[in-house]
């Protein structure tokens, strides 16, 4: 792969592809707001005809498809970063854009061997785009990103293979071994910016970092991949998430989320981190027949992914376009819509049960305004050079 240099717009030109945030926060964010509305009419009967045709075909989407646009574009910004060599740019950059747009189209037809490969070759195409700079500069400390994206590539073939057939294996095993993952890259990134965010952002805040909570939150991630992928059951997986449920929540604790009050750049972020214990707890629940499964993957998928992405796409966005780093009326509306959204997905059931098609919609509804909001407020951001004319 050819990775071109970040060239610098003319004042007033055309930005989008200067760097991979640009035009992945923005085809993310109207993916969002899209899919989920479609998928929720269709899901209530208010939708003619078929957009995802069954639940997993919803999940599968919100994951390899939202998910991954957003990751692809912090990483390519990230990685410019960390290691100070280019990431992808300019046309290789637009050929990765169109292979995610390819994977999402043909999720309107049948799940077939060109899909497979399409939907698997675009996390490969992002492993490549930031592999090469991180293995030039020798920053061994990310390779794992590298691995991960290489592993959901390989999770998204097996994902397609037992749609096809071609192997028998549970439908939601691959799903859910994919969200395992991208809880981990979530549980990782959220112990490196939150505390420093937070103590930047707020004086006074002195969120810490305790070593050993650090290792165990890291840890209890992995053991919980490794249980899934192994499907250990029973008594032991329960206390495997009860284990790691605790230590998610003295985690949060140390970074003093009550001090963030003022700053919603920040208190955003750790709103969605206590999603974590959250989905935890609510996993336990579900083992044990006491509530909905879709509950626990919903305080996952909204509460936390929802919540992490759209804060870091606020944050990451204005900083890389020169703009204040100041949540605005806009800002605050975006992350306040997504966590109702996760509220209502994930408890609403418990308060209107009879209702349950309802609450699907509304939190649909309140999912989508967020989304909707960041595309019509950053698309010019997006599209423009940055306000203090440096390339990117």
């Amino acid at each position: 792969m050819q990775i071109e240099e970040s060239p610098r717009p003319a004042a007033g030109g055309w930005a989008l592809w200067s760097l991979g945030f640009r035009p992945f926060y923005l085809a993310a964010s109207v993916f969002a707001a899209l899919s989920v509305l479609l998928w929720a009419c269709e899901y209530a009967g208010w939708l003619p005809g078929s957009y995802m045709q069954t639940p997993f075909r919803h999940a599968h989407e919100m994951l390899f498809g939202y998910t991954l646009a957003v990751l692809a574009g912090f990483l390519f910004t990230a990685v410019r970063n960390w290691t100070s060599r280019p990431t992808p740019t300019g046309g290789t950059l637009a050929a990765i854009v169109a292979l995610w747009i390819a994977g999402r189209l043909m999720v309107l037809t049948p799940f077939d061997v060109a899909s497979a490969f399409v939907n698997a070759a675009f996390p490969l195409a992002v492993a490549i785009g930031i592999g090469i700079p991180l293995v030039r500069s020798g920053n061994r400390r990310n390779y794992f990103f590298v691995v991960l994206l290489v592993a959901l590539a390989a999770i998204e073939l097996l994902v397609h293979a037992s749609e096809l057939g071609w192997m028998k294996l549970p439908e939601t095993w691959g799903l859910q071994l994919g969200l395992d993952l991208v809880l981990f890259i979530v549980v990782v990134m959220a112990g490196r910016i939150v505390p420093m965010f937070t103590n930047n952002g707020v004086p006074g805040a002195v969120a810490t970092r305790n070593p050993i909570v650090e290792r165990l939150a890291m840890g209890s991630v992995l053991a919980l991949v490794a249980a899934d992928l192994a499907g250990i059951e029973g008594s032991l997986f329960i206390t495997l998430l009860a284990v790691s449920a605790a230590v998610h929540a003295v985690r949060w604790l140390l970074w003093r989320p009550w001090r963030t009050l003022r700053a919603p750049l920040v208190w955003i972020l750790h709103l969605a981190y206590a999603w974590v214990p959250v989905y935890l707890v609510l996993r336990i629940f579900a083992i044990e027949g006491s509530v909905a499964p879709p509950w626990a993957i919903h305080a996952l998928t909204i509460g936390v992914i929802g919540g992490m992405t759209l804060g870091m796409m606020t944050r990451t966005a204005r900083g890389h376009t020169g703009q204040p780093l100041v949540a605005g009326a806009a800002e605050v509306a975006m992350y306040v819509l997504v966590q109702l959204a996760a509220v209502v997905r994930v408890f609403g059931p418990l308060f209107a049960g009879a209702a349950y098609v309802t609450t699907v919609a509304v939190a649909a509804l309140l999912w989508a305004s967020a989304f909707a909001l960041y595309a019509l407020r950053y698309a010019p951001l997006l599209a423009r050079p940055r306000a203090d004319g440096r390339p990117g």
